[in-house]
């Protein structure tokens, strides 16, 4: 796409989910006002939620070529990788030895994922799951009785390390495999507490019922000679481990960053005190990194940027609302909460729509119908979405021309 005269470049490093919300929103906000660039360093995008289907071959991770999802989005992609920021010249270089200018940055780089607990088996993606598969093949075969999902300290977001269990509970029933245990040791006070108490009531049935042992109030150390040692004291016999993996951040040169490399980042989500950058998603310190929480801080950087670039919008300080889409091998729990409220929920019937793993404004309508990402569901009772998911008419207008 090419630079309009007198419009406001913005330049997006990455290419992920909050890369292409902040697109989106900013084509719909601020139309031609804006030239949107993305520069990023993988061909495709990946829809990494459903990796965790891959290995129980209930589903799959799904990858689109990157360049016509951003020109339909209305950007240009650019291939590289960022290397540094110069805040004070405007201007990106990137590993391949270019630069290019910005009047406003969107930082979206997302996170490194890192083993947490020695000689576990970490889930990190799609990358892990023919390693998972193979723990699944000796689980059948009777080499395997007794497996451990455990949630490291310091991990968030910890609803993919439930689809696991749960998943592996329904893959083995189907498969008529009795006699495997499986255990849940995690450093929560209740299951999924995140979601409020409601949900989490409704999470601890559930694993009842499919026979998960819950650990709660258990942090994980490491894993060694069949035994998970567990903190404050402890230990938990296992013949496999599953663990979630912890983060770092891109620990972007020019840039402030905590010591594991996030970028802080204000309710407006610029970063420190630079007024032309800003972060989304995994890459900023907001503890929970997650589509969702990705794309409400990149529609707040695109509401902000389409002000700069002279709309009449008023600024939208970040206030998250949690989305998550339990895969449980039977019927998936829709589960939404708003931090620091009691507003919380729970249902098999969906919440949002389109009915998503990763819920975004302008994204989850455009994948569902450019990719048709979206769970195959009858549409729900409009009184059951959420009005911050649904899009007024200009907006609609908006995407619907792409």
């Amino acid at each position: 796409m090419k630079a309009q005269t007198g419009s406001l470049q913005v330049v997006i490093a990455g290419g992920g989910v909050a890369a292409l919300e902040a697109t989106l929103a900013l084509r719909a906000l601020a139309q031609e006002h804006v030239s949107i660039e993305l520069i990023a360093p993988e061909p495709d995008f990946v829809y990494r939620p459903l990796a965790v289907t891959d290995p129980f071959r209930v589903g799959e991770t799904r990858r689109f070529p990157l360049a016509p999802l951003v020109e339909a989005a209305g950007g240009s992609l650019r291939p590289g990788r960022v290397a540094a920021v110069d805040p004070d010249r405007r201007f990106v270089d990137t590993q391949e030895g270019g630069e290019c200018a910005y009047d406003a940055l969107l930082v979206a780089l997302g996170a490194r994922p890192r083993q947490a607990i020695p000689n576990a088996l970490t889930f990190s993606g799609p990358e892990s799951g023919s390693a998972l598969a193979a723990v699944l093949e000796q689980t059948l075969s009777g080499d395997v009785r007794r497996i451990a999902f455990a949630l490291p300290a310091g991990v968030a977001w910890p609803l993919p390390l439930y689809e696991l269990a749960l998943l592996t509970s329904s893959f083995l029933a189907d498969r008529g495999t009795t006699g495997v245990e499986i255990v849940l040791v995690t450093p929560e006070e209740r299951p999924l507490a995140l979601f409020g108490s409601e949900a989490s009531d409704a999470i601890g049935q559930l694993l009842a019922v499919r026979r998960i042992t819950s650990h709660l109030r258990t942090t994980p150390v490491r894993f060694e000679a069949g035994v998970l040692r567990v903190a404050p004291d402890g230990e938990i016999e296992a013949d496999r481990v599953i663990a979630l993996p912890r983060l770092q951040g891109p620990r972007l040169a020019g840039l402030p960053c905590d010591s594991d490399g996030f970028l802080p980042i204000d309710s407006c989500c610029h970063v420190g005190s630079e007024p032309d950058v800003y972060a989304a998603g995994d890459a900023t310190q907001f503890p929970l990194k997650q589509g969702g929480i990705a794309a409400q801080q990149a529609d707040v950087v695109a509401t902000d940027i389409a002000r700069r670039a002279g709309s009449t919008l008023e600024p939208t300080p970040f206030r998250p609302v949690l989305r998550g889409l339990l895969m449980t091998g039977m019927a998936a729990r829709f589960l939404r909460a708003e931090p620091g409220t009691a507003q919380s929920s729970i249902d098999t019937e969906a919440l949002w729509w389109p009915p998503a793993k990763i819920v975004g404004r302008y994204l989850a309508p455009f994948l569902a119908s450019k990719l048709g990402l979206s769970e195959k569901m009858p549409a729900p009772n409009v009184d059951a979405i959420p009005v911050e998911v649904e899009l007024d008419s200009s907006e609609q207008r908006a995407w619907a021309h792409i």
